[in-house]
């Protein structure tokens, strides 16, 4: 296991198979500056490529989980020019926003689940971020908002197209329309959180127990779980069904199985073998 880079935005621990990430500018109250919008997906890589890690948690410090964009990103002349020719302007814009999304849809494409611990608030970038995590577990003074509607813009990192899979298409065009704020209660009540906790400690216990849980089973197994349930949200059931099919008959083997029988009967835990590191073509 090689040692992970650092980063300016979060703190990176792995411990028994789990990896941590936690934001770490509570004095910024934790916005999504250029150097995390740069970070994340680098992160989500390094882990794949460099840790044991079966399971990612995200969680924050101080009082908010994440107060979402920083609007500096936007001021940046450099990457988004102001003046010049419109259409050339607008190309650059398209491509500054696929980037964007690029970075929040990495939680989606790393295949390790990804828990998202939320406390305090969750807003506009934030929101997008865990929406597309596998699972969100949250305090219950937490809350959460379409932050961007109030500000003149429509969200377009990833709500709007993730929370109608999520809950309600109808809650969410509300929320979406309003800007309003939606509590720990209303989210645990939509589904769109497991789990509410009376405080951050408990929050990370909690998930912290989630991810060993997890981690303890086949890392095969889990990956594929993630890969159909991903698979199956954008697909009709018949293709999901000849896509399990296919997998199964690539990725299947009994060693893990067999593994489990000889664990439960000796009344042990099952030890499995690591997925193979993600490595670029050439990368050692």
């Amino acid at each position: 296991m090689s040692e992970l880079a650092t980063y300016e935005s979060f703190n990176v621990e792995v411990n028994d198979y789990i990896a941590h990430v936690q934001f770490s500018r509570p004095d910024k109250l934790n916005t999504m500056n250029k150097a995390f919008w740069l970070e994340l997906p680098r992160c989500m890589q390094d882990i794949e490529a460099n840790t044991d890690a079966r399971v990612i948690v995200i969680s924050s410090t101080g009082k908010h989980f994440s107060a979402g964009m920083d609007l500096g990103v936007f001021s940046d002349t450099k990457s988004i020019p102001m003046t010049g020719d419109p259409g050339r302007m607008a190309e650059n814009l398209r491509r500054v926003v696929l980037q964007i999304q690029d970075t929040v849809s990495s939680l989606e494409k790393v295949r390790l689940p990804v828990l998202a611990a939320i406390h305090g608030g969750c807003i506009g970038g934030a929101l997008d971020l865990v929406c597309a995590a596998d699972s969100r577990y949250c305090t219950d003074d937490a809350y959460f908002t379409i932050k961007e509607t109030e500000l003149g813009m429509t969200a377009d990192v990833g709500t709007l197209q993730r929370l109608p899979k999520l809950m309600p298409e109808g809650v969410v065009r509300e929320l979406a329309y309003t800007g309003r704020k939606f509590s720990a209660q209303e989210a645990r009540n939509l589904g769109f959180v497991n789990a509410v906790y009376p405080s951050q400690e408990a929050l990370l216990d909690a998930v912290m127990g989630i991810a060993r849980q997890i981690a303890a089973n086949s890392p095969l197994a889990v990956t594929g779980c993630k890969e159909m349930i991903n698979f199956t949200r954008d697909h009709s059931v018949e293709d999901s069904l000849r896509y399990m099919a296919t997998w199964q008959a690539g990725m299947f083997r009994p060693g893990d199985m067999m593994k489990t029988f000889q664990a439960k009967a000796q009344k042990q835990q099952p030890e499995y073998d690591d997925l193979f590191p993600v490595k670029g073509l050439f990368e050692s």
